[in-house]
Formats: structure tokens, sequence, C-alpha cells
């Protein structure tokens, strides 16, 4: 293996990785993300896994250094690749289930001690690690490029497939040195160690891509985040201002309402009606204020059954109501102030009888609405001074 090359690459990948983790570290304090968390743990390990790489070819251990030194670097590159999905899985699946975190830990564990007892020769930790890390990998690639998940995960997938294609030949080139895999006319045992010798800044370059895509994968929830809280947001505004414009007591707009209504029908043109209930004080005083409540939801739902799905009635206040009705003619006008004066009377039960006065003015097509509202309560109060009738 060609020394020199291999400290340059190694040192390119080490101060990559650095600034990857510094930055991830960050990143999860301001964040607070389970896949923030759990890329920045995988980052950390990375990095513990290439002190013990650098430590290892420093120091050139022997007996049971060695083999402690395997185990350190193979569990630590495991627990690597299934942060990584983790922090995925997370990302394509918010809120589901992953297995507890103690039983990864014992899986990580057991795969580093069984590492530290059967393995003897670096070839051998190149083939086995360089090939599991592919396997690992695999699936979160899959789900990545799956569905809805790809405008999340694509370039993270992007970024793990390049880790795991520089994985599948450095297992290659490793497989030369042990013999197990035979030499081709493109790749001979001295290609292989000249690739081994310069894959970690290779990998280097995988790994920002990999950083990359974890970027754009937690800035996409985000934002997905902030999308679904703003249409939470204007659907709760929503609600609110229908509050706001109806009237709790008779179920029906209130004078808020008036305004929208009146503009809708102003260009095709409609009649209005201003109705005001009789003696309604006269109610309140004689009978107390919870029989005029049901006095005037009472008259609210006669108004509703007498006039049209597509008319709009309001509470202008107090005892008063408005019927903004498009498309009504003075005589069908009339026909539903007496279906609605039958209703009243047949509604009376046990309780005191419920009289309106009413007037009535056409907002013509293209006209103005204030002189067609004010013209219907001119006449309303026309009609209650023929009438006798006392104000409320």
């Amino acid at each position: 293996m060609n020394l020199d090359l291999w400290r340059m690459s190694t040192a390119v990948q080490v101060t990559s990785v650095i600034l990857i983790t510094l930055f991830f570290a960050a990143y999860a304090r301001q964040a607070r993300t389970a896949e923030g968390r759990a890329w920045r743990n995988a980052w950390c390990l990375n990095l513990a896994a290439l002190v013990v790489t650098v430590l290892f070819w420093s120091l050139q251990p022997t007996g049971l250094a060695f083999h402690v030194a395997a185990a350190a670097y193979m569990g630590t590159k495991l627990a690597f690749a299934l942060l990584v999905a983790e922090g995925a899985w997370r990302v394509a699946r918010p809120g589901a289930t992953l297995p507890r975190a103690r039983w990864l830990h014992g899986a990580c564990i057991a795969y580093a001690l069984a590492c530290g007892v059967f393995i003897r020769t670096l070839p051998q930790i190149g083939v086995l690690q360089h090939t599991i890390i592919p396997l690992v990998l695999l699936p979160v690639i899959v789900v990545a490029l799956r569905g809805e998940t790809r405008s999340l995960l694509g370039w993270l997938a992007a970024g793990l497939a390049t880790r795991a294609a520089t994985s599948a030949a450095a297992a290659w080139a490793y497989g030369l040195e042990l013999g197990a895999v035979a030499p081709t006319a493109l790749v001979d045992l001295e290609r292989a160690r000249f690739f081994l010798s310069g894959h970690s800044a290779i990998d280097a370059g995988a790994e920002w891509l990999i950083a990359l895509g974890m970027v754009f994968a937690m800035s996409a929830r985000q934002r997905r985040a902030l999308e679904a809280s703003n249409a939470e947001l204007l659907a709760a505004q929503e609600s609110l201002r229908t509050l706001a414009d109806r009237d709790a007591l008779t179920g029906l707009p209130n004078r808020r309402a008036l305004p929208a209504a009146l503009r809708a029908a102003q260009p095709g043109g409609a009649m209005i009606l201003y109705l005001d209930l009789d003696d309604f004080k006269g109610i309140n005083d004689l009978h107390g204020h919870a029989v005029g409540d049901a006095v005037l939801a009472r008259f609210a739902a006669a108004v509703r059954e007498s006039f049209r799905p597509e008319d709009t009635i309001v509470r202008h206040g107090g005892d008063e109501f408005v019927v903004v009705a498009p498309g009504l003619d003075a005589s069908r006008t009339e026909e539903r102030l007496m279906l609605l004066r039958g209703r009243l009377q047949a509604l009376r039960g046990d309780g005191p009888s419920v009289r309106f006065s009413a007037g009535v003015a056409r907002l013509e097509p293209g006209g103005y609405p204030d002189e067609a509202l004010a013209a219907a309560d001119s006449a309303m109060y026309a009609a209650k001074r023929r009438r006798g009738a006392t104000q409320a």
C-alpha cells in the first residue's frame, strides 16, 4: 500500500468528517429533531472509527491490541450505518416505531466482539466492513427512492448509493488482497492496492454528498411541518372568523356577514327584507329574558324555513333581522312573508305570540346596497307605524 497516498486521503477524510460532525452537533442543538440527533450521533461514531484507523496505522498494534482495535472499528462503523438508517427512517416515516435502542446497541456490541475474536488480518476487516455497510444502507436507499419520500430523501439516497458503491469496490480490492477474488484484465492486485491507498478521499466525497442529503431532508421535513402548521393556523383562523360572524343564540350570521352578502348580490340584484319583532320589549318585561331568547330562536328558525337556501338571513341586532334574497320578485317576496306569518302562528304553542313588521326594498343589479338597506329599514318602520306596533 502507498502510505503517502493513504495518509493524504485519510487526512482529507478526517478533516471532512470533523467539519460534518461539528455542523450536525450544532444543528442538533438548535433543531432538536429525532433525525437530527440520530445523524449527529452517526457522524460522531464515524469520526471515532477514523480515529481508531489513524491510531492503528500509527501504532501498528499486535496481539490483543489488534483485536481490540478491530472490534472498536467494526462496531463504530456498523453503528454509524444503523444511525444513518434510523435518521432516514424517521424522516420517511414520522412517528413510526423503531427497534428499542438497547437492541441496536446489543447488536453492535455483539458484532464488534465477534469481529474482535475472529478477525486476524486487515484484508479480512476490509472485506467484512465494506460488505456489511452496503447491505445496511441498501434498504435505506430503496425506501428513500419510493413514492413521496423521494422528494425528501432523494439526495441522501444518491449519497448512500455512492458510499455503497465505493464500499463494494473496496470489498473487491480487499478480496484480491486475500486471494478470495481473482484479478481481471482491468483490476490486478497492484491497482487494487493503489485504490485502497486513496479510497478514503473518495469516501470523503461520498460522505459530503450524504451530509448534503441529510441537510436537504431535514430542511424539507421542517418546511413540510411549517406548511402543515400554517394550514392548521389558517383553518383555526377561519373557524374563529366563522364564530365571530355567527350569532350564538339563533345560529344565523350576524351583522358582520351582511356587507359580504350584499356585495355578492349586487351584480344580479336582490330583494332586501328588514324584519323587526313587534313589542319585543314587552315580551321580555312580561315573560323574562329567557322566554325572549326562546322567541328570537323560534323566529329565526321560522325565517330560515320560510326562505330559500340561497337566501342570506342575518340577525342584524337585537330583534332585527335582514334577508337578502337574490332573484326574488315582489309577489314571491310577499308569499314568503305570508308563509313566515303562518309558521309563527303554528309554532306559538304555550309561548307568547310573535308578530313582526317587514320592510322590503329592491337592490337593482349594480345598485347601491346601503341605499337599498336603508330603504328597507324605512319601509319597516313605516309598516310598524301603520300597524300601531310598539318598537322593541
